[in-house]
């Protein structure tokens, strides 16, 4: 705090501009004036000055007289007017730069009074869960309130509301949470806890219509009047990658962790990650064979493999070619709404939910050849072998003939036979409980 107050005038404009670097240059979630400020100015001040006159601090040099004077001594170096500047010693207020305009929650900084996205615009509807609100611009936002955004009953049923209002009097909906921008996450995945009191009173039939629910919800998204727009930034897993590969679209902040990660669990996504796996690797193939373009899709879910960048993420099928990718976090809604508004604004129609091409018996002999070859070699557990069996007997349509045609639902119910099958797995039991209890994966 001494080092920063002494050396503010010759090396910022402002105190802001201090906090921002060191932020965005170690990766911090607060600044130092912010920290000082926030822990107290004038006792942190006073006592930086005692250690000074005491010789405990590392300098002598004394405190710059304005640490003590006006404004900064009664409120601190941030305030709503603007942060404050040593050389010209007044508050500067932010930029009002046009590039600023697309960021409407712009970097907060503790004590500026920036406008909070947590309560910011209109809201439609709000609980635990979910927020639905908007701006005035056509576009309804969904921002799930949930730690670390998991999706239990109070999400799915906010994504029904959510679908139902917008197609009745919105433009598109956009999937957006106000932290994501900050290191949160889009969404971390199936909220596992809340489903255990289902399962501990009735067994993992108690916990398929909680599952087809959440799947039903997935392909009312995909299949919605209005265009759905997945504003991505930070963990997309398991059920949370699902959601965004329901979405009509995506947008993508550069850092963003996307993958179908219930292998770490014991279990096989549930959420239609499977089946969108199958139903891309079909579009992608334009009539080659399909076993070569399913592999990187069986492969992702079956080695729980997570991208490291929106980037990765598109080499990896999570995001489509013409995903946008955006590289400044707080532009992100800006982007998600302008692409939801000119999806619509362009003729934006349902798609048309088409049969879907699978490899059968072929491809599922095949993957599993090479599973038995690792399992046989101690590369996998029987476990891992077990799971690696059922994704590839989902991704490949099951044990019906080569190039046979099944419907999307076919694959989802597919997905939920096996997903419950494994919850009484006492080894899958085993690594949910180990998740639980001390967040690290079980290998068993």
């Amino acid at each position: 705090f001494h080092y920063i107050a002494y050396h503010l005038e010759s090396i910022a404009d402002n105190a802001r501009d201090v906090d921002f670097a060191m932020r965005w240059g170690f990766g911090w979630s607060v600044g130092p004036f912010e920290t000082w400020q926030a822990a107290g100015w004038n006792q942190i001040a006073e006592w930086v000055k005692q250690d000074i006159e005491e010789g405990k601090a590392l300098c002598n040099a004394p405190l710059p007289a304005w640490v003590f004077e006006g404004a900064v001594a009664e409120k601190g170096v941030h305030t709503p007017e603007g942060s404050y500047s040593a050389k010209s010693k007044s508050f500067v207020p932010r930029s009002t730069l046009d590039v600023y305009k697309r960021q409407e929650f712009r970097a907060p900084v503790f004590g500026s009074g920036a406008a909070d996205p947590k309560t910011a615009g209109t809201t439609v509807f709000e609980d635990d869960s979910v927020r639905l609100w908007h701006t005035g611009d056509d576009v309804l936002i969904v921002s799930l309130k949930t730690k670390m955004h998991v999706i239990g009953d109070g999400v799915i049923k906010g994504l029904q509301r959510g679908l139902a209002e917008a197609e009745k009097s919105f433009k598109g909906l956009v999937i957006w949470s106000a932290d994501a921008a900050d290191g949160g996450a889009f969404s971390a995945g199936a909220d596992l806890q809340s489903a255990l009191p289902a399962f501990m009173a009735g067994g993992a039939k108690a916990v398929d219509p909680i599952i087809r629910e959440l799947q039903d919800t997935f392909m009312k998204m995909k299949y919605s009047n209005v265009p759905v727009v997945a504003a991505v930034a930070g963990l997309a897993l398991g059920g949370g990658c699902e959601m965004a590969l329901h979405a009509s679209k995506r947008v993508a902040s550069i850092e963003s962790y996307i993958g179908l990660v219930e292998v770490g669990v014991g279990l096989i996504p549930a959420g239609g990650g499977l089946k969108e796996a199958a139903v891309r690797a079909q579009r992608e193939a334009k009539g080659n064979d399909i076993l070569q373009f399913l592999k990187t899709g069986f492969t992702n879910a079956a080695t729980a493999n997570v991208s490291k960048s929106a980037l990765e993420a598109k080499a990896m099928g999570y995001l489509k070619e013409d995903d946008v990718i955006v590289f400044n976090p707080y532009e992100l809604l800006h982007v998600a709404k302008v692409t939801a508004r000119s999806m619509f604004d362009a003729g934006y129609r349902a798609p048309i939910q088409r049969p879907v091409t699978v490899t059968g018996r072929y491809g599922w002999g095949t993957i599993r050849g090479q599973l038995v070859n690792m399992r046989d070699g101690g590369f996998i557990s029987a476990h891992d072998y077990k799971l690696g069996d059922m994704i590839a007997e989902i991704v490949s349509g099951g044990d019906i003939d080569q190039g046979s045609v099944v419907s999307e639902q076919w694959l989802l119910d597919m997905e939920r036979k096996a997903f419950l099958e494994l919850l009484n797995n006492p080894k899958s039991q085993e690594r949910i409980m180990g998740m639980l209890q001390t967040g690290k994966p079980v290998r068993n």
